[in-house]
C-alpha cells in the first residue's frame, strides 16, 4: 500500500501494461517487505512451543523447542542446565544465520522508498 501511485502512472505513460507494472515496478519495491514477512514467519514457527505440543503425539516428531524441554526435564532429579544451555545455543544458530544474511532487506526496506524529493 505504500508503493506510490505516481510510479504506476509514469509506467503507464511509458507504455507498460498491468503485468509489466506489477513485475518491473511493484515487485522490486515489495521484496524487502516480503523478505521481512518470510523471516518473521520462519522465526515464529521456529520458536513455537505450544502448537507442536498440542498436535504432535510421537516424540520422534518433536520440534527443537520441545526437545529442549525434554532435555531440561530429563530422567534425573535435577535439571541438566549445562546440556540445556548448550542445546539452546545450537538451536539459535540457524535463526541467527538467516538474520545476518537477510539483514540487508530490513535496511533496504527502510532506506529505499521509490521516490526522491
Amino acid at each position: 500500500m505504500t508503493v506510490s501511485p505516481e510510479l504506476d502512472d509514469a509506467a503507464r505513460i511509458d507504455g507498460c501494461g498491468w503485468f509489466s507494472i506489477y513485475w518491473r515496478i511493484v515487485m522490486p519495491l515489495c521484496i524487502p517487505a516480503l523478505a521481512s514477512v518470510a523471516i518473521f514467519s520462519f522465526l515464529g514457527s521456529w520458536n513455537d512451543f505450544l502448537t507442536p505440543l498440542i498436535y504432535l503425539n510421537s516424540t520422534e516428531r518433536h520440534t527443537l523447542a520441545l526437545g529442549l524441554t525434554r532435555i531440561n526435564v530429563g530422567t534425573s532429579i535435577t535439571p541438566l542446565w549445562s546440556v540445556t544451555m548448550a542445546a539452546a545455543t545450537l538451536t539459535m544458530i540457524p535463526p541467527l544465520l538467516i538474520f545476518f544474511f537477510a539483514q540487508r532487506y530490513f535496511i533496504q526496506g527502510i532506506v529505499v522508498s521509490g521516490l526522491k524529493g
